[in-house]
């Protein structure tokens, strides 16, 4: 039976790597996008470089939670199956701003809307199972600290603050949600993909956008960089494995504050009340 994974983010860099990279390896293929023009140009190269036809586009905008519930509603009406469930997008600002939920964008786009797409599509992750779940974290979460007393950063706000923040927490997510599933045969995992050209930042003369620029010159090209998600979402080897931490294609220890398993516990609290969820 093809299997079935849902990628965000996927019109472009790591994302869409990883699409023609799971199509290739024979999975049906759900690329979430933003942007219906530039979604549907990176679904016509995925399936050209694939060789694939099932691969599709569903309209996802994360900074909009009603869209992720549509996205959702949406998927559950019309697939049976999700084996692999991929949360890549993601966003790094230079300035703060606010999205039409009143939520820190980067905290929103990065974290928690992956956080109620997961709780809203977990019940066919494992009626699918085994089956898995990969976050594509980043190392930033090493320098990233939770501010329970400021989640939104809106005291002293910085974009590598903030980046920081949401990357963390979809590590210690990662940790906890293992731990909620253990038994079910979902595993849950999170990866460190490598610092990727992107679009972060460019045509703008600030500090970050000079930073971004010097960071490009130890980049690694998208695709090589996506080998580490694919790896973590389709390895025969890695089935039963849950609840770890990859980069560079191996396993690798994350950051001690991610292991803290009362601020896991409190995160997940504090986001389902966010969202008006269950915990």
């Amino acid at each position: 039976m093809e299997k079935l994974s849902l990628i965000t983010g996927a019109n472009s860099g790591i994302g869409k790597e990883t699409a023609v990279g799971l199509a290739r390896k024979g999975f049906a293929v759900v690329m979430a996008c933003r942007n219906r023009q530039k979604g549907e140009a990176a679904l016509a190269d995925v399936r050209l470089r694939s060789g694939s036809s099932s691969v599709e586009l569903m309209m996802l905008d994360l900074a909009d939670l009603s869209s992720v519930r549509r996205l959702a509603a949406e998927f559950l009406d019309t697939h049976r199956r999700l084996d692999v469930l991929i949360n890549n997008a993601g966003v790094i600002l230079t300035k703060r701003s606010v999205t039409v939920d009143g939520f820190e964008t980067t905290f929103q786009v990065n974290y928690l809307s992956h956080f109620l797409l997961t709780r809203l599509l977990l019940d066919r992750v494992e009626q699918s199972s085994p089956s898995r779940i990969v976050n594509v974290s980043s190392r930033a979460h090493f320098r990233g600290s939770i501010h329970f007393d400021d989640l939104q950063c809106s005291r002293g706000y910085s974009a590598f603050k903030s980046y920081g923040q949401s990357k963390l927490a979809q590590v210690l997510f990662t940790y906890e949600l293992a731990r909620r599933l253990a038994g079910t045969g979902v595993d849950v995992n999170c990866v460190h993909p490598g610092s990727v050209a992107s679009r972060w930042g460019r045509g703008k003369r600030d500090w970050l956008s000079f930073g971004l620029a010097i960071a490009s010159v130890f980049e690694t090209r998208p695709e090589k960089a996506a080998e580490t998600t694919i790896m973590v979402a389709s390895d025969p080897s890695l089935q039963g494995v849950t609840g770890r931490y990859f980069a560079n294609r191996k396993e690798s220890r994350s950051s001690s504050r991610s292991h803290d398993m009362e601020t896991a516990r409190r995160l997940w609290d504090v986001s389902c009340h966010l969202l008006g969820m269950d915990a």
